[in-house]
């Protein structure tokens, strides 16, 4: 299968205009996952590595996309969702999984040839496994509110209070820093925390475990692993299959099928070509080529 230079070279081979060549070959290759899966597939990439568009990360508007997607499906056939993107919010999560479920019950797989951040580890975690390289990346779910990690809120709030408590001389200094937060933002933190973790916890036991006689533990376990801001360090923590399997999450490694490994692979130089190619910072598509591309603003020269 075309490795990175090789989707460039047939890329350019076309005799037409960049961006048609661009769309030519990604469709050729989603045709032909499909034709390796015989399931339908939707492609969900984002092009945060490279651009710093507004709307990279997961947004309420992407269900649109989903919805254009789906449209025309043999749902019975399941879904492979291929994932690249940073996460987003949970209200944008949400209304996608709640969708996608609607349409395919439980017989949707996550297919991650690099990462699939926050909001896209949840939607992974919507679905019945997730296939893994050994370079792909989820990573935590602890929520993030106006670009802040709620639980980072939430823990450094804890600490002033203990310490004010302890010594009420810090009192001013305290006041300075929980200071910048508006009135409401710490509750706004701790509701975000409790609906990532209900709503997370729900999927897994559903979908990954469902019918399992320990779906609920297994579920809370991983959700807390997930959600531990103090362990993960970090909201952008990168958590890989080994990571996965040992928190036993159902994964399946990329690197099982050859041939599918090549195709997945192959989709993705592609996506990533389009985006280095192009204006496109998001693309929601299936295998029949029906597709929502959001381009970012070129600006014009005086």
């Amino acid at each position: 299968m075309p490795a990175w230079n090789d989707v460039l070279k047939e890329i350019q081979g076309y005799q037409h205009r960049v961006i048609h060549s661009l769309d030519l070959v990604r469709h050729k290759y989603l045709a032909d996952l499909h034709q390796k899966t015989g399931r339908n597939i939707i492609a969900y990439y984002s092009a945060f590595l490279t651009k710093n568009a507004q709307q990279v990360g997961i947004t309420n508007e992407d269900l649109n996309g989903f919805m254009m997607a789906v449209s025309g499906m043999d749902v019975k056939k399941g879904l492979d969702l291929i994932l690249h993107t940073p996460g987003g919010s949970v209200a944008a999560t949400e209304p996608i999984v709640h969708y996608l479920r609607q349409k395919f019950d439980k017989d949707i797989r996550a297919i991650v040839p690099h990462l699939a951040m926050s909001g896209g580890t949840v939607i992974a975690c919507s679905c019945k496994e997730i296939i893994l390289a050994k370079h792909s990346q989820l990573g935590p779910t602890d929520p993030q509110v106006s670009g802040v990690p709620a639980a980072g809120v939430k823990k450094e709030f804890d600490r002033a209070c203990k310490e004010v408590r302890k010594d009420p001389s810090v009192l001013p200094l305290w006041q300075t820093i929980v200071g910048k937060y508006e009135p409401t933002f710490l509750d706004e933190c701790e509701n975000a925390i409790k609906r990532s973790i209900k709503f997370v916890e729900k999927q897994l036991e559903s979908v990954m475990f469902a019918g399992e006689a320990n779906a609920k533990l297994k579920s809370k376990r991983i959700v807390k692993r997930l959600n531990d801001y103090t362990e993960n360090k970090g909201h952008d923590k990168p958590i890989h299959i080994d990571e996965c399997r040992d928190m036993k999450l159902k994964v399946v490694a990329l690197e099982s099928d050859n041939d599918l490994q090549d195709l997945v692979l192959t989709v993705h130089h592609c996506y990533m070509h389009t985006f280095g190619s192009s204006s496109a910072f998001k693309i929601i598509e299936n295998e029949r080529g029906v597709a929502v591309v959001k381009h970012a603003a070129v600006a014009q020269q005086a």
